[in-house]
């Protein structure tokens, strides 16, 4: 997720993409840049910010002189290529003469730039985004318009993006264009002559409340005070205009009333997009970076996955996919207890290490210790270029985009996803899985998003439900196989946002002990989605009934066999049994996030906690 704006038709121009890349910081804040049109020349600035603060930037462009008319910027969270001056957008073609800011991915940049590059073009950073200037490039020499060679230059990418172009050649005018990524327009109010784009409305809120939006695939050109836009085919159409009212904090906000809750909506894009360009043309799936030859990693004889809080949960879950998928036996390790049991590790291990930031201290300490031990490592993170990163021999990053709220959603869904796709790799590489099984399980991975929506669209259910347990106190979670990793986290969701007293069990385990604490008043949260051990877990929720539990289910839509024994029902739709939690999860999030809302808390920020642990 990145923040892109663009300006023209007015010598404040600067000023503007400045403030706009400031509001937008929320998208992305390891770089920035802006394009700015001279007339017949570009200038470009940049800056490797990496600390949420667009200071660097501001100090590169404050000699810039006046004359500036139209321009682009752009705040970036990496997603190819390390966060690096070089990498920070607008990217340039050769000549130096057009110029491009970018949200999203293409897809099938890899295939792209070798073409570029057997033509002579010569591609300077490490982006998906750079070789989009390079085809522009192409078809102007050609003859094109500006206009004319990005819908032409649309035609031949792929995947889910925003972007904006600007060229020296045509002075004044920005061409923009979406496919699946947000993309606003905006217009001058009054005798502002001004056309205006960004990523989201908060960037241009204080210079119009005239805003309109694209469908897939349709190009915006605009000039001072004039907006045209057009299919891909160069078909004139009307844009859909919107009504704003918000104002800039709730705008930043997307409309809803803190981050956590528009973080939960996100999650079909975020887990949408940590897929995007996984499935290569001879249908295996790819990894981001990697430092080790298959042939070490076939040679793999046992996997250890260490993580803390919702990454150990989602590590979990992973687990259950590489002994079923991969047949390698996993142990799954809370990170700040790893190196102090005296793990037996060795060149045909591999250590796994989940982290969003890739700077949990507990997690980096881990892996150092697998490394002293010569084990391999692999990283799961959400942040290009991290400390983890660095320091693995290969990386998979999860494309959720920046998570302002401390606890983690759209992060946790898109970790579980990740490692899923680890665990195919594994069992592609050792050969335990046909490969139809594998594009299959692929395509089951690819529902998932919609699957989510459907959770989603029943929110207000939830929080219905929710409403039932405001005077509760203290709530027990059970689960079975990957519902019990499910249970964790529905039961950690709770603890952080609602400071509830909340427990997760194997269901298994509650006549080992925990059935003591079941009397009338208890309530349990229990996971009994149609998976492996529905019917033990059935048995378990007897049990509790039976002593005067009031039982609340997730359970799968239209199953009333199950519905029958809840006092309540989260509904949720069924998919593949070990995906089942990337689904599930989510009620419990809303429930969480809701009955929080209930008692008056700030669900953005709970007490106590950091978004980023950082000390041991």
């Amino acid at each position: 997720m990145c923040g892109i704006i663009g300006a023209t038709g007015d010598e404040g121009v600067l000023a503007l993409l400045l403030d706009g890349l400031e509001r937008l910081e929320y998208r992305g804040y390891d770089s920035a840049g802006v394009a700015l049109d001279y007339g017949h020349d570009l200038y470009r600035a940049r800056a490797a910010t990496g600390t949420g603060s667009l200071a660097d930037l501001r100090k590169v462009v404050e000699n810039v002189p006046a004359g500036v008319t139209a321009g682009i910027g752009h705040t970036r969270w990496a997603t190819h290529g390390h966060p690096t001056e070089t990498n920070a957008h607008p990217h340039l073609d050769c000549s130096g003469k057009v110029a491009v800011v970018h949200n999203g991915i293409i897809e099938n940049w890899r295939e792209l730039a070798a073409k570029l590059r057997e033509t002579g073009h010569v591609l300077a950073s490490d982006t998906d985004t750079e070789v989009f200037a390079h085809l522009v490039e192409e078809e102007m020499a050609s003859g094109s318009s500006l206009a004319n060679a990005v819908r032409s230059s649309l035609r031949e990418v792929r995947g889910a993006f925003a972007l904006a172009v600007i060229a020296a050649s045509e002075p004044g005018t920005i061409v923009a264009a979406r496919r699946v990524s947000p993309l606003v327009v905006g217009m001058g109010d009054g005798d502002n002559p001004m056309g205006l784009l960004a990523s989201d409305i908060p960037a241009l809120l204080g210079h119009t409340r005239r805003f309109w939006v694209l469908d897939d695939d349709q190009v915006v050109e605009l000039r001072p005070g004039q907006m045209r836009v057009t299919t891909l085919a160069g078909k004139v159409v009307e844009p859909t205009e919107l009504q704003v009212d918000w104002d800039i904090e709730a705008a930043e906000k997307g409309g809803y009333p803190d981050f956590m809750g528009k973080e939960i909506h996100e999650q079909p894009r975020a887990v949408a997009d940590t897929l995007l360009g996984r499935l290569l043309a001879d249908d295996t799936i790819g990894l981001d970076e990697l430092r080790i030859t298959p042939d070490d990693l076939r040679d793999i004889d046992k996997v250890f996955i260490v993580a803390c809080g919702s990454s150990y949960h989602a590590g979990l879950v992973a687990k259950y996919a590489i002994e079923r998928w991969a047949r390698l036996p996993t142990e799954i390790d809370i990170a700040s207890e790893f190196r102090y049991r005296d793990p037996v590790l060795d060149e045909r291990t591999l250590v796994v290490g989940v982290s969003q930031s890739g700077e949990t201290i507990d997690t980096l300490q881990a892996m150092s210790e697998a490394r002293q031990w010569n084990a391999k490592v692999l990283v799961i993170s959400n942040v290009v270029d991290s400390s983890m990163a660095r320091v693995a021999d290969g990386v998979l990053y999860t494309h959720a985009g920046p998570e302002v709220g401390v606890a983690s959603t759209k992060t946790h869904l898109s970790q579980i996803v990740a490692l899923e796709l680890l665990a195919l790799y594994l069992a592609q590489l050792r050969g335990t899985l046909p490969a139809a099984d594998a594009r299959r399980l692929f395509g089951k991975l690819e529902e998932l998003p919609a699957l989510i929506e459907t959770v989603l669209a029943r929110e207000d259910d939830v929080a219905a439900v929710a409403g039932q347990f405001t005077k509760t106190r203290d709530f027990f979670f059970l689960g079975r196989h990957v519902g019990f990793p499910v249970a964790l986290e529905g039961a950690l969701k709770l603890k952080e946002l609602s400071y509830l007293r909340a427990e997760g069990y194997p269901a298994g385990e509650l006549k080992h002990g925990p059935i003591a604490l079941i009397e009338p008043g208890a309530v349990v949260v229990a996971v009994a989605t149609r998976t492996r051990l529905w019917e033990k877990m059935m048995s378990n929720i007897a049990e509790v009934r039976s002593r005067g539990a009031t039982v609340l289910l997730v359970a799968n839509d239209g199953d009333e066999e199950t519905a029958a024994e809840a006092d309540a029902v989260l509904w949720v739709p069924e998919t593949e049994p070990l995906f089942a939690p990337v689904v599930d999860v989510v009620p419990l999030q809303l429930f969480a996030y809701h009955l929080a809302a209930l008692h008056g808390l700030d669900v953005d920020r709970p007490r106590n906690l950091a978004k980023t642990v950082t000390v041991e």
